[in-house]
Formats: structure tokens, sequence, C-alpha cells
């Protein structure tokens, strides 16, 4: 009880906090097909992202339950899953991806994920403020020569919704989720700005950038940058 006390509600620790908690419903719901923004639009999104770089190899970090290394796979792309929830990697085990890790974005940072790969991806999983910065800063020693990072997240503009266009944390939350998610994890907001300024800080380049619209309204369901490791 008094650990769980002492995880600050606007941090990186309690962003994994919650996903320890949340796995169950989180495999659900993806296996459930439940979540309606990713059947329309952003799974075939950051898909068609990834085979556009034809990579031979790719790293999926904040891999969740596995869905898009196991979709790789069958690509015929050989893939390492990496995610700091157990029971997140085990999921993605029994679906069959072969190659799964429990680590944490710190972990990586520091040196313990000791491999290269053409294509590194953050599918929706860049959540938190110092653990990305962290992460960032090491992806060019995870990419292989003329590797590609794909990073897809929300949408600054869109995500903003009606608070002031400035970085800082927001409090979380499992709006249109069934009801057996709770205690929604924060998430820290970078502006196209300061996401730009974080890439060219961590030795990236950016050299794409895609906004997959979402039928129903017309506006960006996402953002997908794909950046490389400078010289």
């Amino acid at each position: 009880m008094e650990e769980m006390m002492s995880i600050e509600p606007l941090s990186d620790g309690k962003i994994i906090d919650s996903w320890k908690h949340n796995a169950l419903p989180w495999v659900n719901a993806v296996r459930g097909a439940e979540i309606e923004s990713r059947r329309l639009v952003t799974d075939r999104a950051i898909l068609d992202a990834i085979l556009a770089c034809q990579p031979h190899t790719a790293l999926d970090l904040g891999c969740g339950e596995g869905w898009l290394a196991l979709a790789l796979l069958q690509s015929g792309i050989k893939v390492t899953a990496v995610d700091v929830v157990p029971a997140l990697v085990l999921a993605a085990q029994q679906a069959g991806v072969i190659d799964c890790r429990v680590l944490s974005y710190e972990e990586i940072a520091a040196g313990q994920l000791e491999l290269r790969a053409d294509a590194v991806i953050c599918n929706f999983s860049l959540l938190g403020k110092e653990s990305v910065e962290g992460l960032l800063r090491s992806i060019p020693s995870l990419l292989q020569p003329n590797g590609t990072l794909l990073i897809q997240t929300m949408h600054p503009v869109v995500s903003c919704g009606d608070l002031p266009y400035v970085d800082g944390w927001r409090t979380g939350s499992w709006a249109g989720f069934n009801e057996t998610f709770s205690d929604a994890p924060p998430w820290y907001f970078r502006t196209l700005h300061a996401w730009f300024e974080l890439f060219s800080a961590s030795g990236l380049t950016l050299s794409g950038l895609h906004e997959p619209l979402d039928p129903r309204t017309g506006k960006p369901a996402s953002i997908i940058f794909l950046a490389q490791a400078r010289g």
C-alpha cells in the first residue's frame, strides 16, 4: 500500500503502474477488435508505413499484447518485441511472437538491449516524459545503418483538445473503452515543435511524416514520424 501511494499521479512510474493493472482488459479489447480507431485507421497505417521501409528486422518497443509484432512476423520480418509489463509480454508469446523480452525504457537506454534492427517501432507506446527522452537518445544505437525509427502517436493538434497548446502532463481517460478498465494512465503532451526538438537532441533526423485521417471526422487519427540516425 505504501508503495502504491508513493507513485506520483502524473509520472512515468504511474503510467507503468496503470498498464500493469489494465493488461488483461487491454488484451481482451485488442483481440476483440473493440477499438474503432484502430480498426478504421491506425493499425493499417503503421503496418503500411513499416512495410514501405522493407525491413528485414524490426524492434517493436512497447509491443503490448503483440499484434503488430505478429503481423510483421507473418510478413516475413524477423521481430524482437519488448514491453515493460510482464503480462503483456506473456500474451505476445502466447500469440506466437517468438522473441519477446521484458525491459523498461530506462533499461534499454542503459544499454541492456544489445541488438540493431532495420526498423525500430514505437506504436502508441511513447506516453511518458523522462523515459521517452532517454529511450529516444538510445535509438541511434538500436538502428542498423540506414535504418528507420517509426513512431505512431496521438496527433498533437487533435489530442490537445481545449487545453493550451503547451507541453505538459495530462490526466488519462478510458473514455470509449469498456467498464473493465480502471485507473487510466497519465500521459505527457508534446507539441509538434517539442517532438522535432526531441528528435534533434537525440541524434535523429526526421525523414517523413504521415497524418492518417479518421474517415468519421476527416481529422487526423494519429501522426506517424519517420526518422534516421544522423551520420
